[in-house]
């Protein structure tokens, strides 16, 4: 019997723990085995790329950059492969042209040797200058269909997508089933076409989220596939890739020949079982039934609980799976990957939240709708797109076009004394907020988080000035100082305040010009409230600014004759008051700002959900500082509408 040889891609380090531990692997986890690994005989190594540049800056303080030095430095034989989101490169939106081509020699000139090039609404637009640029580099570029299941995505549709890639040169092609939804029948039929279609190398690439994975890689490789995705047994199934072992026994006493070491397997998957220990967050759940319909990829799964915890509200899971497919609807059937898997995801958790659907709408959402992040494979929903959009129209043409030079900007805005090689330029264009706190740690490192945990946040430039010069107020005498200020600026001489549980009467001797300092244990004179405050005559109240609460006479509201309304957080997240580190804030104490004017970013979720103001108003307070960390409600800024 004829043997065909079938070539694996081992995922473990990139894709498995980005789908099961939400990407926390470590370099140190990697380093005991990088060289058993290399001898297994593999295809090749996916180990970087996707979630793990973010992640190594965001969560372990470690530099991505050297985790590919390091790994090539060990791996010597076998092929290193990264995920590249095209246009995106390794973040959530599009970058310019020139993020991406010093992002891709730099990486190739590291040690990468494969490239998979993705795009996740399959839009060639935006892979064309991702593969003219590995192709310059002499490495090879993998071209990658998105999988995924809606009335318009047929075998048709893929193959005519594909054909687009061959056009710019790729050197084979990838069906990227990030979800697990690609059934045997399917891969067989798209398999098969693709082979007769492009003539190139196939490999496929499945998630077990369904349980239909080791079956639909049987019959791609029957159809005539010619590599396949596997993880170490310690980080496969569940909503990662099927595991190696497994894989082998498939094929043994078939056509189909594998040539690994099994006894390197076993020393890879014994190291992979010590660690793994209270690592994974997926859960035990070894099949989703419901991934059909809500499409969510594993890498995705695992951070969606992850966020949803950091909410506080894990508890709400099944209600955002139930949203996901209708916002995928509402946005024109996007494939669940990054960056859109982020998007339609937060957006859902949002409608959730905030119990009405489109009442938060994140940036990235908007930049999406708008055509920022290319063309979406049907056309979005009428309805939503009036309510994210108003009267403004979608742009047209390649959306990078618009985009200006990104690596000038970087160099003129990294601050030397920070930059350690070429590398930072880089991941500072890419990451300007996460790679500056970075930066700043690796300059005055403090502990290493453990696994999992996030390091504490490093203040900006402004804000370390500010601390230096004036230590740190507790919330409710900063709100209360700034609510004594507003009041002497309106005449008001009595306010209402609450004090642990005690109402208590403020009395102010007159207007004054600068408010006195409060403390919690002797604050100004109070006297227990008896009868309703008398209020100073005071124009006719306007209408509630929508998203923000009335202050009301307790701590953390206002006084109801100041007009004052906080501005809250949506979402569990990172303030930021300016857009990037080194701009200038969105607004300041004073400023009379406009509706529809951004006020402040919160990040969460791998998202930048930019606050704006919904009607005119004064900035009378914000209450707290750049890089701080916010829970759901917090109080942000004080608006005096106008």
């Amino acid at each position: 019997m004829e043997k065909r040889a079938i070539k694996f891609t081992d995922t473990t380090l990139r894709d498995a723990h980005q789908s099961l531990w939400a990407t926390r692997m470590t370099l140190a986890d990697m380093l005991p085995v990088l060289e058993e690994i290399d001898r297994v005989g593999y295809w090749s190594l996916e180990m970087w790329g996707g979630a793990t540049f973010d992640v190594c800056l965001r969560f372990l303080n470690e530099d991505p950059w050297e985790r590919l030095s390091e790994i090539r430095r060990r791996v010597k034989n076998t092929k290193l492969q990264m995920l590249l989101r095209g246009q995106n490169v390794v973040g959530y939106r599009n970058y310019p042209d020139d993020v991406l081509e010093a992002f891709v020699n730099k990486a190739a000139e590291l040690g990468i040797d494969i490239f998979r090039i993705f795009d996740a609404l399959n839009d060639p637009r935006n892979l064309e200058k991702a593969v003219e640029f590995v192709k310059k580099t002499g490495k090879h570029a993998q071209g990658t269909l998105c999988y995924a299941i809606s009335p318009v995505h047929t075998v048709e549709y893929y193959i005519a997508r594909a054909k687009e890639q061959k056009e710019m040169g790729i050197d084979s092609i990838a069906i990227k089933d990030m979800a697990g939804i690609l059934s045997p029948a399917v891969a067989s039929e798209l398999v098969t076409a693709l082979k007769s279609e492009l003539g190139l190398p196939v490999q496929v690439h499945c998630h077990a989220s369904s349980g239909m994975a080791v079956a639909a890689y049987l019959k791609a490789v029957e159809a005539g596939a010619d590599i396949i995705d596997t993880a170490s047994a310690p980080l496969a199934f569940f909503t990662s890739q099927p595991a190696v072992e497994t894989m082998l026994a498939c094929f043994q006493g078939t056509p189909w020949e594998t040539e690994l070491n099994m006894e390197g397997l076993a020393v890879i998957g014994e190291h992979f079982e010590k660690i793994s220990a209270n690592r994974c967050i997926q859960g035990t759940k070894a099949v989703d039934a419901m991934v059909i319909t809500h499409q969510i990829p594993g890498g995705m799964a695992s951070n969606l609980l992850a966020q949803l915890k950091e909410q506080k509200a894990e508890h709400r899971l099944s209600e955002v799976l139930e949203e996901v497919p209708r916002v995928r609807e509402d946005l024109g059937y996007p494939p669940l990957v990054t960056p859109t898997s982020q998007i339609v995801g937060v957006q859902a958790v949002m409608n959730v939240l905030n119990g009405e659907r489109y009442k938060v709408v994140p940036k990235e959402v908007k930049d999406y709708v708008r055509g920022l992040y290319g063309r979406p494979p049907a056309p979005i929903r009428e309805a939503v797109l009036k309510k994210i959009l108003g009267d403004e129209k979608p742009v047209k043409g390649r959306p990078a076009d618009r985009l200006e030079p990104g690596m000038p900007r970087a160099r003129k805005e990294l601050a030397k004394e920070l930059v350690e090689k070429e590398e930072d330029y880089i991941s500072y264009a890419i990451f300007p907020e996460v790679a500056l706190k970075f930066f700043q740690w690796r300059k005055n490192p403090a502990p290493p988080p453990s696994p999992g945990e996030k390091p504490a946040a490093v203040p900006t430039k402004p804000a370390a000035e500010a601390a230096q010069t004036k230590p740190p107020e507790e919330p409710g005498i900063r709100r209360l100082r700034s609510l004594l200020e507003l009041a002497s600026v309106h005449g008001v001489t009595e306010l209402d305040w609450e004090l642990g549980g005690e109402k208590l009467r403020i009395k102010r001797g007159g207007a004054v010009a600068q408010p006195p300092v409060v403390t919690v244990e002797q604050p100004a004179v109070v006297t227990p409230v008896t009868e309703p405050v008398q209020e100073t005559a005071k124009p006719s109240e306007p209408a509630p600014v929508e998203g923000a609460k009335p202050r009301t006479a307790q701590v953390g509201e206002t006084v109801k004759s100041a007009k004052t309304e906080e501005i809250t957080s949506p979402m569990v997240g990172t303030f930021y008051s300016r857009a990037r580190p080194e701009a200038a804030p969105f607004v300041e104490k004073g400023d009379v700002v406009e509706p529809g004017q951004t006020l402040c970013i919160v990040e969460a979720m791998k998202l930048m959900n930019e606050i704006q103001a919904e009607k005119k108003c004064r900035i009378a307070d914000i209450l707290v500082r750049d890089g701080d960390s916010v829970e759901y409600g917090q109080p942000l800024i004080i608006v005096e509408p106008l």
